[in-house]
């Protein structure tokens, strides 16, 4: 579950963004639509407790992320939340299969190379363990992050732009194996985009429109 009320947020003191209130419940989907700069990215980075709102009330899978310390909402994140940012962030130098091992060391756990193996089945790309994000397509490489991010089984998965540079046909099957493998873990699912066929794609989501009407800016 997610709920926002009368959250803001301040960059170097200077700027306020204003968000309008939203609730999600466990298992759904909200879709943060606007366009680039509209603030989409930082009320991710306030949901996934990599910023702190300067006033209003966010809970985020039962959190309260307000009144959470630094280091809590550190390891609250390693344990809850999947992310699927726009730039996959796969390292170059391991391999598929350690790549995700890396979720695990984020986490503080043992390394579960069953689970490593049964996540990249689940998704179809199970015999590209052993290769080098180089040697991949753009599309296994996404698939590969988001059997990165759905790894340990998270509350909540967060999807930056996952639509980007795909075509009609990739664009559709992406974000249906996105909001498939989300509600397989009973997470709720959060898209940050800018583009108009994800809407079409997930139409039973909840929307939170960005721009002037909806994120309100104060210098």
């Amino acid at each position: 579950m997610i709920q926002a009320q009368s959250v803001a947020f301040a960059y170097a003191g200077v700027q306020v963004l204003r968000f309008h209130d939203v609730a999600v419940e466990q298992g759904g989907t909200l879709l943060l639509r606007g366009p680039s700069g509209s603030g989409k990215s930082t009320w991710l980075a306030l949901a996934a407790g990599l910023l702190t709102p300067a006033s209003g009330g966010l809970r985020v899978a039962g959190q309260d992320m307000v009144k959470m310390s630094r280091s809590a909402r550190d390891a609250w994140r390693a344990h809850t939340v999947g992310f699927l940012p726009q730039k996959l962030h796969l390292s170059e130098a391991l391999t598929v299969a350690d790549n995700l091992a890396l979720a695990f060391f984020a986490a503080g756990v043992p390394v579960d190379r069953a689970a490593i193996a049964q996540g990249l089945a689940t998704l179809g790309v199970d015999d590209l363990a052993t290769r080098k994000p180089a040697q991949l397509s753009a599309g296994q490489a996404q698939r590969v992050a988001l059997a990165r991010a759905l790894l340990l089984r998270p509350r909540v998965v967060l999807a930056d732009e996952p639509t980007a540079s795909l075509d009609d046909t990739a664009c559709a099957t992406a974000l249906q194996r996105l909001q498939r493998s989300a509600q397989a873990c009973g997470a709720t699912l959060v898209v940050a985009t800018h583009d108009a066929r994800v809407l079409q794609a997930l139409p039973q989501a909840q929307v939170l429109a960005f721009g002037a009407n909806a994120c309100k800016a104060i210098a």
